[in-house]
């Protein structure tokens, strides 16, 4: 039977577009942007030992010689030509993969990626940073603009987490219930295994620690150890001032979330704040992968792109499992089968989907009426405009909805809760687990 578990696999979606990277005749030097412990290193190394004969794996934090050298000498010829010297390893066109790790480290490094692409378009480079986009940003970096390929990696969403539980004949098959709209049988299951998710979340060390230890205790620990990193980044790649308010920013994210409107409010953050003190703080959290923005549309047309209101806007936590870490939210509350009045459990499914879509690469957006009816995301998909609800139980009756379809002749809605998959009224039901479908 399919629901039965098999031998777990810490699979990634990422691996696949890595090799597009490797086959590909346009391929440049690859940047791996995401926030820390997303799995970055991780997965670079593995691509590395499957496809090529070596992998020269270069720190630029702790490489202080390569780092000095590259400070005096672009030329990527004679960059390899120092590295096998020090390492006394041959690098070998084709064969081998240079990875320049913790970039963000050595602003040279991105320099030299440039010509890397223009002088030796032979070699394989690829280059990882977790604070990349906070670097740049912050030091006025020359990033090597059209000279790299990039690719953003998030934590694992529900479908790689449970590949990693051994689930993935599961996976598979959710899929096909989301293409069919039919009702699956093994329901109850994946509802059980998404509210475990909830509380793991998507960082490869807190999940690999739950399938070893089935412990949510051991997990928390290993988030809490996150936590503290992405704490300790604010006060290493910002000044003294501004990692204050980065910090005073991501603390407020739980009450932010909790409002009855959880359009992010600076006042919330400080009395009297304004975004002219806080808005260098909320990009730091953005570049850094640490949040996601969610902006407010203004209107429900093609493009969406077009109608985003850049003054108002909505702020998740990147990781569901850091979040029920940082809100404290009783676990049982979480694991109870039965349906709880918590409102900030609905802010907080808002958030794991939010985190769903933008591990998809969707641009998050969420649009509200005049008056008081809101629609929690609004995608687009194949050129259609796509109202999404998201509601934590089975409950789910609302009029927003109907609103946005009304005023904008919307082909469907999706509507995402605890029920099963159907099709009704031009709504389209998707059980939580499955948002990974859309």
């Amino acid at each position: 039977m399919f629901v039965l578990k098999m031998e777990a696999t810490m699979k990634r979606k990422i691996s696949s577009l890595l090799v597009e990277w490797k086959n590909s005749k346009e391929r440049k030097p690859l940047i791996l942007n995401g926030a820390r412990q997303v799995g970055k290193t991780y997965i670079l190394e593995e691509f590395g030992k499957e496809h090529f004969d070596d992998v020269v794996y270069l720190n630029m934090e702790v490489e202080g010689a390569v780092r000095r050298f590259i400070e005096r000498e672009l030329s990527p010829r004679k960059i390899i030509q120092f590295v096998e010297a020090a390492r006394k390893q041959e690098i070998t066109p084709e064969r081998t993969l240079i990875f320049f790790d913790e970039v963000q480290a050595s602003e040279r490094t991105l320099t030299a990626l440039k010509y890397f692409c223009e002088q030796t378009p032979e070699y394989y480079v690829v280059a990882a940073g977790s604070l990349l986009g906070v670097a740049v940003h912050r030091e006025k970096y020359s990033f090597p603009v059209g000279k790299v390929n990039e690719l953003t990696m998030y934590p694992l969403d529900f479908e790689e987490f449970l590949w990693a539980m051994g689930y993935e004949k599961l996976a598979a098959e959710v899929r096909n219930h989301f293409a069919e709209n039919k009702a699956f049988a093994a329901h109850e299951l994946a509802l059980e295994l998404y509210q475990k998710y909830f509380i793991v979340g998507g960082m490869p060390e807190a999940v690999k620690t739950f399938t070893e230890t089935d412990s949510f205790l051991k997990v928390q620990a290993i988030q809490n150890d996150i936590l503290n990193e992405y704490i300790a980044d604010m006060a290493k790649y910002a000044d003294a001032a501004t990692s204050v308010k980065i910090r005073a920013c991501y603390d407020s994210i739980p009450a932010q979330l909790a409002k009855e409107n959880a359009k992010f409010q600076y006042k919330v953050v400080q009395r009297g704040g304004t975004a002219t003190i806080f808005g260098e703080a909320i990009e730091w959290l953005n570049l850094a992968g640490i949040t996601l923005k969610c902006q407010r549309l203004e209107h429900g047309f093609t493009p969406i792109n077009a109608y985003m209101d850049l003054i108002n806007f909505k702020l998740y936590m990147g990781d569901i499992g850091i979040l029920t870490l940082r809100s404290e939210m009783p676990l049982q509350t979480i694991l109870s089968p039965v349906e709880t009045d918590n409102i900030f459990l609905g802010a907080m499914t808002e958030n794991y989907v939010a985190q769903c879509f933008r591990a998809k690469n969707y641009r998050l957006a969420y649009w509200q009426s005049e008056g008081k009816a809101e629609v929690d995301f609004v995608l687009q998909i194949d050129g259609k405009v796509v109202p999404v609800e998201v509601k934590k139980g089975r409950r789910n009756r609302a009029k927003s909805l109907g609103v946005f379809m009304e005023k904008y002749q919307s082909e469907y809605a999706i509507r995402i809760s605890k029920k099963n998959f159907g099709f009704e009224n031009s709504i389209k039901s998707v059980p939580l687990y499955a948002a990974f479908c859309i």
